[in-house]
C-alpha cells in the first residue's frame, strides 16, 4: 500500500468514527458514487474483473442504504426510496453484464440526486436524532 492509500484509509476510518448517523449515510452515498466512477474506468481499461468487484461493492452499499430505511418514520418516502434502490441494484447488475457505462452514469445521477436531498436536510435530521436519543 502506498502512502496515499494509507492516508486515505486512515482518513476514511476517522471520518466513520467521528460521524453522526446523517454523516454515515452521506459517506455511503459518496462511497457508492466513487465506486461507480472507478467501475467506469475499469470498463474502459477492459478490466472486467475489477469492474465486477467495484459494481458488487456498490450494490452492497445500496443494499446497506436500503436496509437502513425506517418505514415507520419514513412512510411513503421510505417506500419510494426502497423502490429506487431496487431499481438501482437491478441497473447495476445490467450495467455489469453489458459493460454499460451509460447505465452507470444513470445510476450515479440518481445517487447524486439522493445525496443532494440528503445534504439539504442535514440540520433537520441531526436535530431529530438528538431529540430521539435524548428522550
Amino acid at each position: 500500500m502506498n502512502a496515499l492509500q494509507a492516508y486515505q484509509q486512515v482518513n476514511t476510518q476517522t471520518s466513520i468514527t467521528d460521524a453522526d448517523p446523517h454523516k454515515l449515510i452521506q459517506l455511503l452515498l459518496d462511497g457508492a458514487l466513487e465506486r461507480i466512477n472507478m467501475a467506469k474506468n475499469r470498463i474502459q481499461a477492459k478490466d472486467y474483473a475489477g469492474k465486477g468487484n467495484l459494481i458488487g461493492k456498490t450494490m452492497e452499499i445500496i443494499g446497506g442504504l436500503r436496509g437502513a430505511l425506517d418505514f415507520e418514520q419514513g412512510g411513503e418516502l421510505a417506500a419510494n426510496l426502497e423502490a429506487l434502490y431496487d431499481y438501482m441494484e437491478r441497473g447495476l447488475l445490467e450495467a455489469s453484464v453489458r459493460n454499460d457505462v451509460e447505465k452507470l452514469d444513470e445510476i450515479a445521477g440518481l445517487l447524486r440526486t439522493i445525496k443532494e436531498g440528503w445534504e439539504g436536510i442535514r440540520e433537520e435530521a441531526v436535530d431529530f436524532l438528538r431529540q430521539r436519543d435524548a428522550g
